[in-house]
């Protein structure tokens, strides 16, 4: 992480991208720093090695980079242009002459006031957009890849591997994210309710259920341009896009819950199951809407302890973590 700074500080620069821009904006994730210029995006990866991803070689880097851009073409197929590498002969430069330092995702970019985590605050989001987003996620479910080395990852034991992954990974916010009682609460229902279930986890694999989908599907990634954009799936490992689709619906449906849109949710959830005819799926959704309500407060914990998010950042992840804990418990009790 050592040369993130400088890379950063040269990367700000107009002049250090191809494209002509008035001004560059970055922003960053756990695991990226994303530039916007006035017309496209550039996302470079943080040089990391974490439990779950590899990025920590120049090579590694630029093969994530490809990897990202054709997955994520399944959904967002115009916006996605290509990888282009940051180079330097005496500046560092987006696509210059030089030695090759850095690769970047390329991407057009997406209006601001068509994302749907923008739309839903304004109650700007209707029930007619959120059926077109559910036919869109049909089509691509039913398209999407399948077999039985996918299938494996829907099974009860891949199953309780991630939610042991995720409760594991929370463990050191308890009392900072998320109390003690609320951890507690949630973990024994999800073994037992996982206990009781195990033969519809194997139904689900049966059915052919198991896809090779998105992976992370809450609203900030759904904008409602050139059709509908469903960017920024998950390239980095393949064990978190290969789930049910019933994990995958339940998680942007809990997004539209903790937008305070359950009329929303539940008509998305409806919309799908109808053009799905995946009659099961309601039966699986409050225990994946706990699951991927957790795994967001998990995700806004752990930007706390990453010493290039601002203080202000922080505030504000503090408060997502939060909610999304307190929003994991009220399914444990419906």
């Amino acid at each position: 992480m050592k040369q993130m700074p400088g890379l950063l500080e040269a990367l700000l620069r107009p002049e250090a991208y191809p494209d002509h821009t008035q001004k560059v904006e970055v922003v960053q994730t756990q695991i990226s720093f994303v530039f916007l210029t006035d017309d496209y995006v550039y996302k470079v990866k943080k040089p990391l090695k974490l439990a779950y991803l590899d990025y920590s070689t120049l090579e590694k880097r630029a093969f994530y980079c490809l990897r990202e851009t054709e997955l994520n073409r399944r959904l967002c197929p115009d916006i996605y242009l290509g990888v282009v590498p940051v180079t330097v002969n005496g500046y560092i430069r987006i696509a210059g002459r030089g030695k090759k330092i850095e690769y970047a995702v390329k991407m057009l970019r997406l209006p601001q006031d068509a994302m749907l985590d923008v739309l839903l605050p304004k109650n700007q989001v209707s029930r007619g957009m959120m059926d077109s987003v559910a036919q869109r996620l049909a089509e691509f479910h039913r398209l999407a890849r399948t077999g039985e080395s996918i299938s494996a990852f829907g099974k009860l034991d891949a199953i309780t591997r991630n939610t042991e992954e995720n409760f594991s990974g929370a463990e050191a916010y308890i009392g900072r994210t998320i109390s003690r009682t609320q951890y507690q609460r949630i973990k024994v229902w999800t073994e037992k309710w996982l206990r009781k279930n195990s033969a519809l986890f194997d139904k689900r694999v049966a059915g052919g259920r198991i896809r090779d989908c998105h992976g992370d599907l809450h609203a900030a990634n759904v904008c409602f341009c050139r059709g509908i954009c469903i960017y920024d799936c998950i390239e980095f490992n393949d064990r978190f896009r290969y789930c049910d689709v019933a994990s995958e619906i339940a998680f942007l449906a809990m997004d539209l819950d903790h937008f305070g849109h359950p009329e929303l949710s539940q008509a998305f959830v409806d919309a799908y199951t109808d053009l799905s005819q995946d009659r099961e799926l309601p039966l699986l959704l409050d225990f994946y809407k706990c699951y991927r309500a957790y795994v967001r407060g998990k995700v806004h914990s752990l930007e706390l302890d990453d010493p290039l998010v601002s203080l202000e950042e922080k505030d504000r992840s503090l408060a997502a973590a939060r909610s999304y804990f307190e929003l994991a418990e009220s399914y444990i009790s419906r």
